[in-house]
């Protein structure tokens, strides 16, 4: 069953099950935290996520791009970067068979890394507590990857909002750009690359900079990702490799 066709049915069911669910834990509680709960209610990715044992709804914002553009293949390894707390890992885990449950497909690899602590996932190699973008951290990566090359970057990372929106857009572009420098060296050709970031007026300049190294790349905002969100994705498909990209250079400087 597509997740496309899940995600009908549960839309479909929770409509049947009438009226949305009021929260009745509400006193004493910010009026965001209020409108956080009630939002998460009526949700039904919410459910969903329960429902089919992901640990967050964003889990069917990777479902949803998989499918779409086939970026996580059985046998593939596999980076998650600000995987907390675990769902896009949880996923990852599965298309790329780590957990070895498709007995006839490669098994591949996962290995995922954010500030907070998580739960381990069953198939993921965890660094929790550590920061993507500190060079000690990328270190650890690579020394877990022992020499084997990366067929897909996952970034869901996103900054601590300050509220200013300029200071907020410039974080999550230079999140973006640290996790493509990472890709750039550690990808195997034809290598995909999924990066979040806000709709900001730096991001035609990022897209550009993307399409030098992959050989499609699409800004995706997926149906799973709420209305009012600003968020969008990258979804980058065929590294071209580094020495191609290079060649290719020197060409058109000639």
């Amino acid at each position: 069953m597509t997740v496309t066709l899940i995600i009908r049915r549960t839309l479909t069911t929770c409509s049947k099950l009438g009226a949305k669910q009021i929260p009745n834990n509400l006193k004493g509680r910010s009026k965001s935290s209020q409108e956080w709960l009630t939002r998460q209610l009526a949700d039904p990715y919410v459910e969903k996520a329960k429902m089919m044992n992901y640990r967050c709804r964003s889990a069917f914002k990777l479902l949803e791009i998989d499918e779409k553009y086939n970026i996580i293949q059985p046998g593939d390894c596999v980076i998650d970067c600000g995987a907390a707390p675990g769902s896009w890992t949880q996923v990852a885990v599965e298309k790329c068979n780590a957990n070895g449950r498709m007995e006839k497909k490669p098994k591949g690899a996962v290995f995922s890394m954010d500030l907070l602590h998580f739960h381990s996932v069953p198939g993921a190699t965890i660094f929790g507590g550590m920061d993507f973008t500190k060079e000690e951290s990328k270190q650890q990566l690579i020394k877990a990857l022992n020499g084997r090359k990366v067929n897909c970057v996952l970034s869901d990372m996103a900054p601590n909002a300050t509220g200013v929106r300029i200071l907020d857009q410039e974080s999550i572009v230079n999140l973006c750009y640290d996790v493509l420098r990472f890709a750039l060296v550690m990808s195997a050709p034809q290598a995909n690359l999924v990066v979040k970031v806000w709709d900001n007026g730096d991001v035609p300049r990022m897209e550009k900079d993307i399409q030098r190294f992959y050989e499609k790349v699409k800004r995706v905002k997926p149906r799973s990702s709420r209305d009012d969100s600003a968020e969008q994705f990258f979804v980058a498909r065929g590294f071209k490799g580094l020495e191609n990209i290079m060649n290719e250079e020197k060409k058109e400087t000639k």
